[in-house]
């Protein structure tokens, strides 16, 4: 009988909080089944937030009583989600500790999803937001900052069923509030967008997952909120290819980290920024905020084919070793789903890499807030005219295109072209006795 397990009367078991400005999360799926037993440190389930997907282990073992929710619910943090039996070994770690449990972290105003429908405010009739549910929360925030129903139907809703979330809200207003003087279009007056039937054919119908879904809300909204221009520039990589070609093999002996070009490329862009700082920007309403740190984000393709974007913070302060491990880890841990929320957050200028898929060059979309993004074509080997003092000669160089996209609220065709041909000067210029 000292071997079988006792069990404590069954206990509630709450979202937990999983990052400082999370405030709900959206669950993927149950791994522990109702009626199914578990042990300690068992993963009872994976939520989704904002960028980043979270397993969520069981405090002690124990037996899975009932769920309170179902995959795909969206659930504030500290509502219970669950009912559970733990075995008597499980210690009281929650009541001793001192930190403050999930409960306790919870906002004022968070509201409840049993009662959530006497609790959902709706929209006055007739405006842009007619038929729309906001909550509690949300409306306290669009009160304070003096937001309208209207220019609050407007903001896209990353919430269940298109329901705005706080996030939402806060990102809106940290955007610029770019719907703030948008007016209603008269139904019978003006450009009406025609409802056109097209024939979309027949297929396999594919749902988009809920990273797919965001990452289309993104797309679209900066987009609608920058007016996007692109330059372009081509740069000679020759000496750089032929440095990391003759050095990569001592520099992962060395280091035990893969040279990859993107530590070196995230190099010469850092360089560039220091040197044109207004591109390291963003629009707050009539304000432009220069940014005091140089945060990297890379644009990296995940195995289901959806992007995620994780940050090297500081670029500029690390060297050529300690980039390559950022990127190596940040790479890594993208495509093994392990990244951290913070670990996606922060960035303050992007650069996409999409010469990893063949291409020449692209046209890449704004990581809003910021005010502009780099795309990198694929290193192809052309035959160039190049300048000798004994005369002009045709060489075999390593040529790539360099694309800058870039909101022109911002930044003028001026300092997006100067900012850009300093990046290619810098790879054109590296130092091919450099040591490792």
């Amino acid at each position: 009988m000292s071997d079988e397990k006792r069990f404590l009367p069954s206990q509630e078991f709450k979202m937990p909080k999983m990052g400082e400005s999370i405030s709900e999360g959206t669950i993927i799926n149950w791994l522990i089944n109702e009626g199914d037993s578990f042990e300690e440190g068992d993963i009872l389930l994976e939520v989704a937030t904002d960028k980043v997907d979270n397993e969520v282990p069981a405090p002690a073992s124990g037996k899975m009583l009932e769920h309170k929710f179902k995959a795909k619910d969206v659930v504030p943090v500290g509502e219970v989600i669950a009912i559970l039996e733990l075995s008597e070994n499980a210690k009281s770690e929650e009541k001793d500790s001192k930190s403050p449990t999930v409960s306790e972290e919870r906002p004022k105003g968070k509201i409840s999803t049993s009662n959530l429908s006497q609790r959902m405010a709706p929209l006055p009739s007739g405006g842009a937001g007619a038929g729309h549910f906001i909550s509690p929360l949300v409306d306290s925030i669009a009160r304070k900052n003096h937001i309208s129903y209207e220019e609050l139907a407007r903001i896209p809703g990353t919430g269940k069923d298109g329901r705005l979330r706080k996030s939402d809200v806060s990102n809106y207003i940290e955007n610029g509030r770019p719907f703030q003087f948008a007016q209603a279009v008269p139904e019978v007056s003006g450009f009406q967008i025609p409802d056109l039937k097209f024939d979309k054919g027949k297929g396999k119908i594919v749902e988009m997952d809920r990273m797919r879904q965001m990452i289309a809300d993104h797309m679209v909204f900066s987009k609608h909120t920058s007016p996007h221009v692109t330059a372009y520039v081509e740069a000679d990589l020759t000496e750089m290819v032929n440095w990391r070609n003759k050095n990569k093999d001592a520099f992962q002996k060395k280091y035990n980290e893969k040279l990859t070009f993107t530590p070196l490329f995230i190099e010469c862009v850092a360089k560039a920024i220091a040197d044109f700082p207004m591109i390291n920007s963003t629009l707050d309403g009539t304000n432009i905020i220069v940014k005091d740190e140089i945060n990297i984000g890379m644009a990296t393709a995940l195995p289901s084919g959806n992007l995620i974007v994780p940050v090297v913070k500081n670029a500029d302060k690390k060297d050529l070793k300690e980039l390559a491990k950022a990127t190596n880890d940040l790479v890594g841990k993208s495509r093994d789903n392990k990244l951290k929320a913070d670990e996606t957050k922060g960035s303050t200028f992007t650069i996409s890499n999409v010469g990893t898929f063949g291409s020449l060059m692209g046209t890449p979309i704004i990581n809003q807030p910021e005010a502009a993004i780099l795309a990198t074509g694929i290193i192809k080997k052309r035959a160039e005219v190049m300048e000798r003092k004994e005369g002009d000669t045709i060489e075999i160089r390593q040529m790539m295109y360099l694309s800058l996209s870039f909101d022109h609220r911002i930044v003028d065709g001026y300092l997006a072209g100067s900012f850009l041909r300093r990046i290619a000067d810098y790879m054109e210029k590296f130092d091919s006795k450099r040591k490792i």
